[in-house]
């Protein structure tokens, strides 16, 4: 630093005081930066040592730049102090505002801590402002303070020695080494901050491209998919609207991609799949049901959906996965079929007969509700007695106090009921006509059992088309069939194996030859109380009570 006495010289030193500010702030690299910091004590300030001591992130400080000796700056540059010495270093000596000198005299107890420094040689002072070689002069950095606020937060320290002039530094260089250290805080802060920025910037950009990667990877694997792929909307009036839909899924319901965003699953779900699509869970749900083609027809596939977010805090969608699972259904309902249906004829066998005749039947007898004279006979009966008036019957109860029932306690189940036994009273109920085919064994010793194989379906279906829809026609093997039909009166069942008799008899023509068999019917009446076994047997008696009333030569007549 030159005389201070001189205004000139000091104009010269604030012009370079001033570049070097200027160099500091344009330094493109916080490493360029701190090293400009160095320099510009060196080149602007007027000492030949300086030193750039920054604050790590976990409180010590590293010698991060070094300035006026090659040799020291290879010895001490990227060696740490620990806080605790700074911290002690900065609390001892002359305060110079914010400055710290601790001259030679004092410093001899610094000798023993962690601090890196160098040691210069030289005679000592010859006069009273003489910088001494074991003199120490500092320069804490602070971050810029909030006006009003608190002091900033030290992010370095400045070290400096040995003056140009061979002089402590007087008002004007401890000022000028103040406003510096001022200075460089800033633009250590500034220079922090940019690369701060930068790596965020990098780091930003890579997850962009990991993103649009991923995005791209997803886009090709859900476009090119093999099953059918589509993202709906989760939640709201419009959940499960169809947003995206890939090819795949576009062939398997016919319908182009603009077509289906106009739907949502529960639109083209079967009638009677909805309730299996409302009770599949919106996360993980798993369910098979059929979905509607463009022709009207339906196919069944199996739904998987899982929940997708479009952003951190953003909407949530629905990815579902539609896997056409036609095929596998086709062979279970043939499977099932096969377990539950005659190999030969195609009708329901002797297990499904049984399932269909229980599904109707309940366990306990079903019983008229009493007559009005029984129900106040009982009323006062009951009443008398201390006993509730209250009549139970087949599964319904009757309230004889308040007129109210019956409370059906089998949970709406309709009773199935049996004609009078003698005349016929109107009574509609559950007809089973148990049918034996005669002369059918004769047919199977002369042509053999291909014959008897085609007359046994030809009479299946002459079975069938002579029942309504919705009656029930099976075989329970050999020449022996089975017909359920509800709602015939007495008359109305005599009616209808008169009839299936009368077109049994046809003849039914097999490999050129006219074959002809009679048919026997045994008409019983199946109602609660009874098993599917009790019924079955109780048509099976009538029918032998029925063909032994023939003479057996009109037997296969009829």
């Amino acid at each position: 630093m030159e005389a201070e006495s001189e205004p000139y010289v000091r104009l010269a030193t604030l012009r370079q005081l001033h570049q070097v500010m200027a160099d500091m702030n344009t330094a493109r690299s916080l490493a360029d930066t701190l090293q400009t910091v160095a320099d510009g004590v060196v080149g602007g300030l007027g000492y030949e040592l300086a030193a750039v001591n920054l604050v790590r992130s976990d409180g010590d400080l590293v010698v991060a730049a070094f300035a006026g000796d090659p040799a020291a700056e290879a010895l001490i540059t990227g060696r740490v102090g620990s806080r605790a010495s700074w911290e002690r270093r900065l609390n001892m000596g002359e305060a110079w505002g914010d400055l710290r000198f601790i001259p030679h005299t004092e410093g001899w107890v610094l000798d023993e801590d962690d601090v890196p420094q160098w040691y210069t040689d030289g005679p000592g002072p010859r006069f009273e402002d003489e910088w001494h070689p074991s003199d120490r002069l500092f320069a804490p950095m602070y971050t810029p303070s909030v006006p009003g606020g608190a002091s900033g937060e030290l992010i370095g320290v400045l070290s400096v020695d040995r003056p140009r002039n061979g002089r402590r530094p007087g008002a004007w260089g401890r000022e000028a080494l103040q406003m510096y250290a001022f200075q460089a805080a800033i633009a250590i802060s500034n220079a922090r901050l940019r690369a701060n920025m930068q790596r965020a910037l990098v780091r930003l950009e890579r997850e962009q491209q990991a993103l649009r990667a991923s995005e791209e990877s997803f886009r090709q694997a859900f476009e090119y998919a093999p099953s059918g792929m589509a993202i709906a909307e989760m939640g709201g009036d419009q959940h499960g609207r169809i947003l995206r839909a890939n090819d795949a899924l576009c062939r398997l319901l016919g319908r182009p991609a603009s077509a289906l965003r106009r739907y949502s699953f529960a639109d083209l779900v079967h009638p009677e799949d909805v309730g299996t699509l409302l009770r599949t869970s919106a996360e993980g749900g798993r369910a098979e049901l059929r979905l509607g083609r463009r022709d009207g027809t339906y196919v069944w596939v199996s739904l998987r959906n899982s929940v997708v977010a479009d952003a951190a805090d953003g909407p949530r969608f629905l990815l579902t996965h539609v896997e056409d699972i036609e095929e596998r259904k086709r062979r279970e309902l043939q499977l099932a079929h096969r377990a539950s249906h005659d190999s030969l004829t195609g009708l329901p066998n002797s297990a499904e007969l049984r399932s269909r005749l229980s599904a109707r039947l309940c366990q306990r007898p079903y019983s008229r509700p009493p007559s009005v004279a029984d129900s106040l006979d009982a009323a006062y009966g009951d009443h008398a007695a201390g006993h509730p008036a209250v009549h139970e019957s087949g599964g319904h109860i009757f309230d004889l106090h308040t007129g109210t029932g019956p409370y059906d306690t089998f949970d709406h189940h309709v009773h199935a009921v049996a004609p009078d036994a003698g005349a016929d009273d109107g009574t509609k109920g559950l007809a089973v006509l148990f049918c034996d085919l005669d002369g059918f064994k004769s047919i199977n010793d002369r042509f053999g059992h291909n014959a008897g194989d085609a007359v046994l379906i030809e009479v299946a279906r002459r079975l069938g088309r002579g029942v309504r829809d919705g009656d029930t026609v099976a075989r329970l093997g050999g020449d022996e069939f089975v017909v359920l039909a509800d709602g015939l009166g007495k008359a109305d069942a005599e009616d209808l194996a008169v009839r299936l008799r009368n077109e049994i008899i046809q003849p039914i023509r097999v490999d050129g030859r006219a074959m002809r068999v009679g048919a026997s019917f045994g008409i019983g009446w199946a109602h609660c109380g009874m098993t599917a076994d009790e019924v079955l047997k109780s048509a099976d008696e009538r029918m032998y009570v029925e063909k032994r009333s023939r003479p057996k030569q009109h037997r296969r007549a009829g």
